[in-house]
């Protein structure tokens, strides 16, 4: 598709934008329009399917219905099960308006399971209270609330656009305030603007963050579509996330994305149990604690773990397939039939979800307050996207409710659309087209996705979690390379853009706070003790004036209800500023940093076709299909020689993939044409191909000549084909010694090695380059017959890393007496490079020499030498003194100490 112009975008109007027409989507838009505001709802799917509703719903998690549960008990059973840091009056709204909500979707055609005098039957799971409400038909959640959107009344006052997608609230920069959104259509493509008079954001959790253990990008335990638009959307609009280092994590079925249903089955007398039938669940089934218990569990010998059915009666059992199988994730039936399993006879397998960012199942999302307004002006939250904890399905419903009477109050804005916001969403947008060649979406986002499981994963650290920002910060530039044809492409492209702003935000936050707390969702290796003192805190992030993350530790309000263990006193926030990454370049501590190399120089490409891009030219088309048809030497020759270099490097690439007769020669002829590009491939093909040319004396003589190119790449190249090829001689590889490239010098080495020229080896021990002289010293230990004269002196080399190599050396020269004492010596050198070749040096040296000398150096402070001197004792074995000294090192810190030492 063309890319739209930015001056051709559709705009629309309305008092109230509601962005996502899920659970608290739709919810808002109907409460803003029964208060009289006209509202524009964008759904980037359609409506009708849309969200976590889509398969319906088979319970409710938090009914506080009166006589069953008390509103005071529900805001302190979530406190506890978020480890305290809890903005209570935003609970509370979910637990004072939760049945009126139940009442009022109820009054819609939603159908909630009563007893038979009429009651709500509603059941007991956690601990401490009643607040579970089964839905027996709650497949049709969806159906109804889109059969209210659509009434006549509603139709009036609610327009609906479906697969719209929006990637950017404006906000006005007079005053900062919600103003409407840059979006464009998954269908046609084209570009969409809206003025509002306020903005509400209900766009989900951000599900699609880690990677499923199938690998399957939508094979997630959220609905896959939840992106993360909202959490990005809503920090490129300056607002306040909060809590998303807390992640969220769920037990489901093993090796299917659904939940293991225990809201559902646990009412029916199942259970989760390990292997052994044992329970094992000391927390309860709402805090992270719980699933820290379910991952220790799952990684013992008393793993795997299930959810127990096989012991229910039958008529629970069809109770419970009437619900599972057809709720929700209706294909679970299938699944369980295709592995001949069923619920009588077979417990289910459980597992661990991927991670993901939700408000409505863990903490994480965007900071409102008890009216669902965000940090930024008429700019509101709602659903799983914010960050009000365990709020699930009926709390997306009160806060959608509470989003839309407040904003109702908001006419349109008048002025003009902010020109530099609306000209970034549209780059944002259509950039994928300019390069529709550029990586595929499935593969930068699998890339993406896993660089999340790798360092962001729970248990954390701050060395992974800095790794993992130091790879979200390379992948932006990726992201921005990825290609699309389609609206559809564009759309998936703008949601990796999406996930990777969640995944630095998941991963920045989490380096932030330097505690652990909620169980599995932030378990910090580094710091694994809960700081009630310094965190009873919620850890805000916002974006600075700069385009950095910053935070801000937000003490916890004064509870409205006391809770046993936790005392909030409020108090000043604690502004942190951009948080500090963990250094993680090197591992361990560096006495020395080496001396800096010079840096090679680029090899460069072959030149662009003349008139064009590089590879225009329609000989190449011509290469490329002769190439299928395995040409010979004749056939190709004419590219070989072509005027365009293009062709030319195109012809070395198809000679060294089809490999006819003559191949060898003709790939030695092209070390010599004028471009670097095709110089470059014919090297890489000559190495590519080395083991499977024949050697004749027709390629020897051009790698011989390839020697006298200016190229240095080239001569590296011939040297090395020579040497594996049996091509050359002392005489001529020597020759190499004085060119005045290192690169090429060590190639001559290594040369010289494979013909055992001692003499000639010895003469380069005074080479300029350390890098050389290192060779060298490696080299005259490689030859058929070794010896420890020729490093004499390189022994003495002011380069503490040559003088290592050389030492080294003598363990496979042989150390006798003279070296033997050089070697003890060398053991109290400063450098540790030179200690560790000694050690080694000595595992060739007299039993009575060596092995008090090693016995001490077991004590050295670096692993290194510890692990050389364990090594060079494995050589003296045989005596007693040795084994000893090996014995005190099978429990030294290190790792490699210890294994090898007890092979002694």
């Amino acid at each position: 598709m063309d890319i739209p112009a930015l001056g051709d975008a559709e705009e629309l109007s309305c008092d109230v934008l509601v962005i996502g027409g899920g659970t608290a989507g739709t919810m808002a838009a109907l409460t803003a329009a029964e208060r009289g505001a006209r509202v524009l709802l964008l759904e980037k799917a359609h409506v009708r399917h849309s969200g976590a509703l889509a398969m319906g719903m088979d319970g409710v998690n938090n009914a506080v219905v009166p006589g069953r549960a008390e509103p005071d008990d529900y805001v302190a059973e979530i406190t506890r099960a978020n480890d305290g840091v809890v903005d209570q009056s935003t609970v509370r709204q979910t637990a004072t308006r939760g049945f009126a909500m139940v009442q009022r979707l109820e009054s819609y055609g939603v159908k909630f399971e009563k007893d038979e005098h009429g009651e709500y039957a509603v059941r007991q799971v956690h601990r401490s209270g009643s607040y579970v409400l089964p839905m027996p038909e709650g497949k049709d959640v969806k159906k109804v609330l889109y059969r209210q959107l659509r009434r006549r009344e509603m139709r009036e006052r609610i327009r609906i656009e479906n697969r719209v997608m929006p990637v950017r609230v404006l906000t006005s920069p007079e005053d900062g305030r919600a103003i409407g959104a840059a979006a464009f259509n998954t269908r046609t493509g084209a570009f969409v603007t809206v003025r509002a008079g306020a903005v509400i954001l209900a766009t989900g959790p951000c599900g699609r963050l880690g990677l499923p253990a199938s690998g399957y990008l939508y094979g997630t335990y959220e609905n896959p579509t939840n992106a993360g638009d909202g959490y990005a959307m809503a920090y490129h609009a300056g607002a306040a996330l909060t809590g998303i280092e807390c992640f969220q994590i769920n037990p489901l079925i093993k090796d299917y994305n659904g939940p293991a249903c225990a809201y559902v089955a646990n009412p029916f007398g199942g259970y989760q149990v390990n292997r052994h039938g044992e329970r094992f669940v000391d927390s309860d089934y709402w805090s992270g604690q719980m699933m820290a218990e379910f991952a220790a569990e799952l990684a013992s010998d008393r793993g795997p773990v299930y959810l127990k059915l096989s012991h229910l009666p039958e008529e629970s059992v069809a109770s419970l397939e009437s619900i599972l199988h057809t709720t929700e994730r209706p294909t679970r039936g299938t699944f369980h039939a295709g592995r001949g399993h069923d619920y009588r006879t077979h417990d289910i397998e459980m597992h661990i979800s991927e991670i993901g960012l939700c408000g409505g199942h863990s903490a994480s999302g965007v900071r409102v307050d008890d009216h669902a307004r965000t940090t930024v002006p008429r700019l509101y939250a709602a659903g799983d996207l914010a960050s009000v904890p365990h709020n699930y399905m009926i709390g997306a419903f009160v806060f959608g409710d509470l989003a839309g009477g407040d904003a109702a109050r908001y006419t349109a804005y008048e002025g003009t659309l902010p020109a530099d916001q609306l000209a970034a969403a549209h780059e944002l947008i259509y950039r994928p087209l300019r390069h529709p060649d550029g990586p595929p979406q499935p593969q930068v986002e699998y890339k993406l996705r896993r660089f999340v499981n790798d360092y962001v994963a729970p248990p954390k650290t701050g060395a992974k979690l800095s790794l993992a920002v130091a790879a979200f910060d390379r992948m932006t530039d990726e992201i921005a390379e990825m290609g699309a044809r389609t609206a559809h492409e564009l759309m998936r492209c703008a949601e990796v853009s999406f996930i990777r702003d969640c995944a630095e935000m998941a991963a920045r936050s989490s380096l932030a706070r330097t505690e652990s707390r909620w169980g599995l969702y932030h378990e910090r290796l580094d710091h694994p003790e809960r700081d009630d003192a310094g965190w009873l805190h919620h850890l805000d992030l916002r974006k600075s004036a700069s385009g950095a993350m910053e935070f801000t530790a937000r003490p916890v309000e004064p509870y409205l209800v006391p809770v046993d263990g936790f005392a909030p006193a409020g108090g000043p926030s604690r502004h942190l500023g951009e948080v500090d990454l963990v250094p993680v370049a090197t591992a361990g501590p560096r006495e020395a940093a080496p001396a800096a190399r010079a840096q090679a120089a680029p090899v460069p490409q072959a030149a662009p076709a003349p008139g064009g891009a590089p590879g225009a030219s329609p000989r190449i088309l011509e290469l490329l299909s002769l190439a299928e048809e395995s040409p010979d030497l004749a056939a190709l020759t004419p590219y070989l020689t072509d005027p365009d270099p293009a062709v030319r490097a195109a012809a070395v690439a198809a000679l060294g993939e089809t490999v006819p007769a003559g191949a060898g020669p003709a790939l030695a002829a092209r070390l010599a044409d004028a471009d670097p590009g095709v110089r470059a491939a014919a090297a890489g093909a000559l190495r590519e191909l080395v083991e499977v040319l024949p050697g004749g004396p027709e390629l020897g003589a051009g790698l011989r000549a390839a020697l006298a190119v200016p190229d240095a790449a080239v001569r590296s190249a011939a040297l090395e084909a020579l040497r594996a090829l049996r091509l050359g001689d002392a005489e001529l590889y020597a020759l190499s010694l004085a060119d005045a490239d290192p690169e090429v010098r060590i190639h001559a080495v290594r040369a010289l090695v494979s013909v055992d020229a001692v003499p000639e080896l010895a003469a380069a021990a005074a080479d300029p380059a350390r890098e050389v002289r290192v060779a060298v010293a490696k080299g005259l230990a490689s030859v058929h017959a070794p010896a420890p004269a020729p490093l004499d002196p390189l022994l003495a080399d002011l380069d503490p890393l040559v003088r290592g190599a050389a030492l080294a050396a003598l363990g496979r020269t042989g150390c006798p007496d003279g070296y033997a004492r050089t070697a003890v010596a060398a053991l109290a050198d400063a450098a540790w490079q030179v200690r560790a070749g000694a050690a080694t040096g000595l595992s060739a040296a007299a039993a009575e020499a060596a092995v008090p000398a090693l016995a001490k150096a077991l004590a050295d402070a670096n692993a290194d030498v510890r692990k050389a001197a364990v090594l060079a004792l494995l050589a003296h074995r045989d005596g007693a003194e040795a084994r000893a000294a090996l014995a005190t090192a099978v429990s030294d810190p290190d790792a490699d100490v210890r294994a090898y030492a007890a092979r002694g």
